[in-house]
């Protein structure tokens, strides 16, 4: 990753906050993006403290605006960008019968429409490199489904289906589009569920735990490497061996 740019959204805290922490260990330099300040600023201070190199962008993935002046930070600083992160996401749980649009508009809004933004002002930049590498993350639940989240699931699954087409579109200019489907994991999204709930996910998972970040981030760096350079339009599942397909 040595002189590699990447921008990872959703950065300031669970995968997105581990994966800008394990791309700037291996020597990237990496604007961390999202809404929250104050846990951005933590993130760069902790990549900083380990000799690595970030900067903070406050940015919310909904509003193009934003996008546009978050992207056009990270190319002021850096000069480039190799690699995008599409980590950004958010839940509005409920039963399909009683969702209410707005919170079906907002997890589309940021877990969708959010990648598709930021991938259109990633994209210039890379189509002029003549490389990039795009990680979309994902969900198991796009896979198999799942009970009160069909604004998630159904999110999560248009994600997988702007990978393929993405990747189609751009890999005459080298540039490689892959998803991260994790399955179960411990983040400040899942902690808060009660305990019985926990205990009924991992009745599911053949390897009997929930996974971490820092497995999700690991499988997120290696598809931003060289060595994944002949993969594009995959999505690598993450999942403990929950979803086999």
């Amino acid at each position: 990753m040595k002189d590699r740019v990447a921008l990872v959204t959703g950065a300031s805290q669970g995968i997105g906050r581990a994966t800008a922490i394990v791309l700037a260990g291996a020597g990237a330099k990496v604007a961390c993006a999202a809404r929250n300040a104050e846990k951005l600023s933590s993130v760069v201070k902790e990549i900083a403290a380990a000799g690595g190199e970030a900067i903070a962008i406050q940015m919310d993935v909904t509003k193009g605006d934003q996008v546009k002046a978050g992207f056009k930070s990270a190319l002021d600083k850096f000069g480039k960008l190799d690699i995008l992160v599409n980590n950004a996401g958010v839940t509005r749980d409920t039963l399909a019968l009683r969702m209410k649009p707005e919170d079906w508009d907002a997890v589309i809004r940021t877990n969708l429409t959010g990648a598709h933004l930021c991938i259109q002002q990633a994209l210039g930049a890379m189509m002029r490199a003549r490389y990039g590498r795009i990680i979309n993350v994902t969900s198991v639940v796009a896979q198999t489904g799942n009970q009160g989240q069909a604004n998630y699931v159904s999110a999560k699954a248009g994600l997988i289906g702007l990978t393929k087409a993405i990747a189609l579109e751009y890999a005459s200019r080298n540039i490689t589009v892959n998803a991260v489907a994790p399955g179960y994991i411990a983040t400040p999204m899942t902690d808060p569920l009660p305990q019985p709930v926990k205990d009924a996910m991992l009745a599911r998972v053949p390897l009997g735990r929930m996974g971490t970040d820092a497995e999700i981030a690991a499988a997120i760096v290696f598809l931003a490497s060289d060595e994944a350079a002949y993969i594009t339009g995959h999505v690598l599942n993450v999942n403990g061996g929950l979803y086999l397909g």
